[in-house]
């Protein structure tokens, strides 16, 4: 399994491309907005020959879906999330506009919904579905154990936490997320956060002040 980060948006939102050799791919979370940010995906999905076969939302806050439309147009895909984020996906032409992010153009709502230990298939590989509510009501967070890696979104950080004061955010919700769902992981799991560096589990469980 190979992941490819890219950095997108002034929120400097983390999207993932995840793929195998097989070259089919899902693409997590695409945060791109500028034509130039979507130049970047596509040129690289087109140069690694991948075949994009998922567009996946952790969750639905308006830097996380920027791309969803460009991704679903280019090829052909169906937006996946776990129905509790509706309402988010919903608002975010409003919290576009709030931010100005006056191109942005909304995805359509999905047919069929992902839910807690659904696996996500693509190639060779595939992921776990874990429901880690708290930074918003839907959130989900994907592990694949046999790579040891776990695409978190905004639910943790290195040596942080995603907000809460957000609209469907909870703290103790999170907090419980947090130690029931990722701590209890191997402390070797690489963490791949929705905005900044990697982590890991044991890293967290030393040094992140807000779970100790």
């Amino acid at each position: 399994m190979k992941i490819q980060k890219f950095t997108f948006n002034p929120f400097q939102e983390n999207t993932y491309i995840i793929y195998d050799e097989s070259k089919e791919c899902i693409i997590i979370d695409p945060g791109c907005y500028s034509d130039q940010e979507k130049k970047e995906l596509a040129s690289f999905i087109e140069i690694n020959k991948l075949k994009p076969i998922k567009l996946i939302n952790t969750h639905c806050h308006i830097d996380h879906i920027l791309g969803n439309k460009f991704v679903a147009n280019e090829w052909n895909l169906e937006l996946n999330i776990n129905k509790l984020e509706i309402p988010i996906l919903k608002s975010g032409a409003e919290v576009a506009n709030i931010y100005g992010f006056n191109e942005y153009i909304a995805c359509k709502i999905p047919s069929e919904f992902i839910n807690e230990n659904d696996i996500i298939k693509f190639g060779k590989s595939e992921l776990t579905v874990f429901l880690t509510p708290g930074h918003s009501p839907g959130h989900i967070s994907l592990y694949s154990k046999k790579h040891n890696i776990l695409i978190s979104g905004d639910v943790i950080f290195r040596n942080s936490i995603g907000r809460t004061d957000l609209p469907g955010g909870n703290y103790s919700t999170l907090l419980k997320s947090i130690k029931n769902k990722i701590l209890n992981l191997p402390l070797s799991t690489k963490i791949l956060c929705g905005h900044g560096p990697t982590t890991n589990i044991k890293e967290e469980i030393e040094n992140n002040p807000f779970i100790n």
